[in-house]
């Protein structure tokens, strides 16, 4: 056999080349993978697309609005309350001023009037009725008083309607105007109202208990007075624990009277069977959100009351016209931001119920699924439901969860 008779093992011709697994000889450049479309002459990795997804394979959640459709994590449970805000602010923030604007009015309305006639009787009398006149004084200041507390809680019920009914409607992806927004909620705002009321009067009354307790040992003796005051201090922290407790159980009631129309009773129930399994995840992101507020409501208008008495104090040492002028003007100004900020926390406040609720359905009950056949059946031109109403087995609610109270 001759030399140039012999092959390379592969059934290749000596000097030639044997083609690899891709149909490349060997000692040649692989020709590199071309854009989906190329010519078939461009090598054998023309055309050529990147493989599908395999099945399972982790795609994010629809969020067609406010909220992401799946179980909230706590940094997004955290932050939704200020996004609804910026989503909506004329809707919301206006909402919110609103509140705030009416309850201020009304206190004002109710006790500048009072305070001018009790000052001209004051002026007109003798001494010796002075002091009648300034116990009557103190006595109607106090019944007064309910007038505003009233149109406060009138206007702080239906600010909770309103932020559910936006949160709501939200999270599908509407955007509601102001009316809209404020004729939904009104549809609830009777059991909204008896709610507040209930909830509050509750409160009064523990409250009256305990001073009533004090007012009789103080008119009793010394002795009994100060065991009076230590009675009431510890039952007090107790009391407090007991209400901060029985408080986060229900605080969902005002989300379940609007989105699901239930009546007082059932929502009281409805929403502690919610929390069941989340109290602390619940009384936490109530609490930490509190305190953000609260704490960004002092750095905006205490340096301004400071800022404004120390320059009156270096204008004006000697507290004449131009002192007055600035504290008149530091207190307008003052009252403006408290406005804006009493707003912005009412109404966060009131949005963070309502995204809780949301929460606490879509990890008990798998609302999440229903948010998104709702919104593909709606995007379809279908008709379509209220994915809020009450599920199809209520009782079956805290079965799921994590153990906790």
């Amino acid at each position: 056999m001759s030399d140039h008779d012999w092959q390379a093992p592969g059934g290749a011709p000596a000097g030639g080349s044997v083609p690899d697994a891709t149909g490349t000889p060997y000692g040649a450049a692989p020709t590199p993978p071309q854009a989906p479309g190329a010519a078939a002459s461009a090598g054998p990795y023309a055309g050529m697309v990147p493989p599908p997804m395999p099945p399972g394979a982790w795609t994010p959640p629809p969020k067609p609005g406010l909220l992401p459709l799946r179980p909230l994590g706590f940094g997004t449970l955290l932050w939704a309350p200020f996004r609804v805000l910026r989503r909506n602010p004329a809707a919301t923030f206006g909402s919110g001023l609103v509140v705030q604007l009416v309850s201020v009015l009304a206190t004002l309305a109710v006790f500048v009037p009072f305070a001018l006639f009790v000052f001209s009787r004051v002026e007109n009398v003798s001494s010796a009725d002075a002091d009648a006149i300034l116990s009557g004084a103190v006595g109607g200041f106090l019944l007064l008083m309910l007038v505003p507390v009233a149109i406060s809680l009138v206007a702080s019920a239906f600010l909770q309607g309103v932020m559910v009914v936006e949160v709501a409607s939200g999270t599908l992806g509407e955007r509601l105007g102001f009316g809209a927004l404020w004729r939904r909620a009104a549809k609830r705002i009777w059991p909204l109202l008896g709610w507040t009321a209930i909830f509050t009067g509750a409160i009064l009354l523990v409250i009256a208990a305990f001073v009533a307790l004090i007012v009789v040992a103080a008119v009793t003796s010394t002795t009994a007075l100060v065991v009076a005051i230590v009675v009431a201090l510890f039952a007090g922290l107790g009391f407090a624990a007991l209400g901060v407790w029985i408080g986060t159980k229900v605080s969902l009631v005002p989300s379940v009277i609007v989105l699901e129309r239930a009546g007082i009773g059932a929502a009281v129930r409805r929403s502690w069977q919610l929390t069941n399994g989340y109290f602390w995840r619940t009384f936490g992101t109530l609490l930490l959100v509190a305190v953000i507020l609260n704490i960004a409501a002092q750095v905006v208008v205490q340096p301004v009351s400071l800022i404004g008495t120390i320059v009156a104090a270096i204008v004006d040492p000697t507290a004449s016209g131009a002192y007055l002028t600035i504290t008149i003007v530091t207190t307008v100004v003052t009252v403006i931001l408290s406005l804006l900020i009493g707003a912005i926390t009412a109404v966060v406040q009131a949005a963070l119920v309502a995204v809780i609720y949301i929460d606490l359905r879509m990890r008990k009950e798998g609302l999440d699924l229903e948010l998104v056949r709702h919104v593909e059946l709606r995007d379809a031109g279908q008709p379509v439901g209220d994915p809020y109403g009450v599920p199809e087995s209520p009782g079956a609610v805290g079965a799921a969860g994590p153990s906790g109270s």
